[in-house]
């Protein structure tokens, strides 16, 4: 694809879709760009016809997607893009679809990557925790048992990380925030919000 970087403004790009296509198939600046402009078509009206029936179909497609994608710079584009639109996603009733790949995500090289899965998996944490938090919310799509269940193996899953990725190197620092950038950090980046979301009693 060529042209488009001289159009700074990507005005071509008239639907989320488009700048996906692009993201996935562009040279490396035109994949930036495209990767850059879903947000600011996610908050416009342009191109809004089919806006949330492409999105649905853009998130439910990633794992699939990504995996076929060979280039670093390409990933980062492509998660970075899918973390701005997933919290549109359809599946309130299954909210853990894609925790699989943010797993997969969470121990990527790039931090750009792991960042994006962190936003990813605390963007669902608010709805997985509501009846905790608000016991007398009612919700008709996500039942409670379903929420603990869902949590419970988040639980599991993120502590057996940990352990994995633990290194005696880590003792020394106190906060997260000092730890340096790395999958272990990232992980405990998304235990630390579940804690807080669910309070540090409930994983036990």
């Amino acid at each position: 694809m060529t042209g488009i970087t001289e159009n700074k403004n990507n005005t071509y790009l008239n639907t989320i879709k488009e700048c996906f296509d692009v993201i996935l198939s562009g040279e490396k600046e035109d994949s930036r760009l495209a990767a850059r402009k879903v947000r600011r078509l996610l908050y416009s009206s342009r191109g809004s016809g089919n806006k949330f029936g492409d999105i649905k179909n853009i998130v439910n497609s990633a794992p699939g997607n990504y995996v076929i994608i060979t280039e670093s710079w390409r990933q980062e584009n492509f998660v970075s893009a899918v973390s701005v639109i997933y919290y549109l996603h359809d599946r309130e009733v299954q909210p853990d679809f894609l925790f699989p790949w943010l797993f997969q995500l969470l121990e990527h090289k790039s931090g750009t990557v792991r960042y994006a899965a962190v936003r990813m998996f605390i963007n669902e944490l608010g709805p997985l925790t509501v009846h905790i938090r608000v016991p007398e919310y009612k919700s008709e799509r996500l039942k409670p048992e379903q929420a603990d269940r869902i949590l419970q193996a988040l639980f599991v899953s993120l502590n057996n990380m940990l352990a994995r990725l633990w290194e005696p190197k880590y003792k020394r620092y106190k906060y997260i925030n000092s730890l340096p950038a790395n999958p272990y950090k990232s992980v405990q980046m998304v235990m630390a919000e579940l804690e807080e979301y669910c309070g540090k009693d409930y994983g036990k």
